[in-house]
């Protein structure tokens, strides 16, 4: 299956995040609100955040498979990346929401105790979103997608912050109000610290920022290869989940120029046994 046919198989991830999530926000908040618990409000306050990141990375995904074109000639690979980006803002602003909102409550003292059934609600999202976060991990190791990968470790923070949030109604149910105020201050730094995450894996792709530990794992590739007597420079960036590689090697002098294009195509393939969504780009020089 090739890049664009995987890109493609993803949205089913992103749909069923966006679907799992209309729902569970709908509830938590409707329930939450009358139910007078704040952890499980600010909970769906999380899934509302949620909902705009899966779009962003639906989005991303359909303007990702647009093939190369006259003015985007590596692709559209990056159009994930900045939606991703814009989705990082819009959650930064929901966590600051329910943070003032759960402080404010804390400080005016208005702590009330929360229904049984906002304790049953945040129970039962926990365990649907453990199964979206186990549906979507397979999803992206099938079709080695990092974009469905990090959706999936979404779900699985999602899935705790559901169980923390029950956690803390039940000890107010117990006689200790203030917790539930306390879940829903915990609750708005995991929103803030997934945001702040995002934002800078983000901009890390965009500004061409390459991991040092792929630096050394693709000079050992390269390395590897037979004819290659030295690697002299290397570089590398992202689009999407496609990686840019740019090299240098040093040959034989005594190598035509069929070798030394022959040395080329097997730094390609075994570089992609690795990194199989890649493009390689080799600049030969002679030892």
């Amino acid at each position: 299956m090739d890049l664009y046919s995987n890109l493609k198989q993803g949205e089913k991830g992103a749909w069923l995040s966006i679907i799992t999530y209309l729902v569970l926000s709908t509830v938590k908040l409707t329930i939450g609100i009358t139910g007078n618990s704040e952890a499980l409000r600010a909970d769906g306050l999380n899934n509302t955040t949620d909902i705009i990141a899966s779009i962003a990375v639906l989005i991303g995904l359909r303007i990702s498979q647009r093939p190369p074109d006259a003015n985007h000639q590596y692709g559209h690979l990056r159009a994930e990346t900045i939606a991703s980006l814009v989705a990082s803002f819009i959650m930064l602003l929901v966590g600051l929401e329910v943070l003032s909102s759960a402080i404010q409550n804390m400080w005016q003292g208005n702590t009330t105790t929360p229904s049984s059934l906002t304790a049953y609600v945040a129970l039962i999202s926990g365990g649907i979103m453990y199964l979206v976060y186990r549906y979507n991990l397979a999803l992206a190791t099938r079709i080695n997608s990092a974009a469905v990968k990090a959706a999936a470790m979404d779900n699985r923070s999602d899935a705790l912050v559901s169980l923390g949030a029950a956690v803390g109604i039940i000890a107010a149910i117990l006689g200790f109000p203030i917790i539930d105020s306390i879940t829903a201050v915990l609750v708005a730094a995991i929103i803030i610290k997934t945001a702040i995450e995002i934002f800078w894996d983000a901009v890390k792709a965009l500004t061409d920022a390459f991991e040092i530990k792929d630096v050394a794992e693709l000079t050992a590739l390269i390395a590897e290869v037979e004819g290659v007597c030295s690697v002299k420079n290397i570089r590398g960036r992202t689009h999407g989940n496609m990686y840019f590689i740019d090299v240098t090697i040093t040959v034989a002098t005594h190598l035509n120029v069929v070798e030394s294009h022959h040395i080329t195509e097997q730094i390609e393939q075994h570089v992609q046994t690795k990194y199989v969504y890649s493009h390689v780009h080799v600049h030969i020089e002679p030892e």
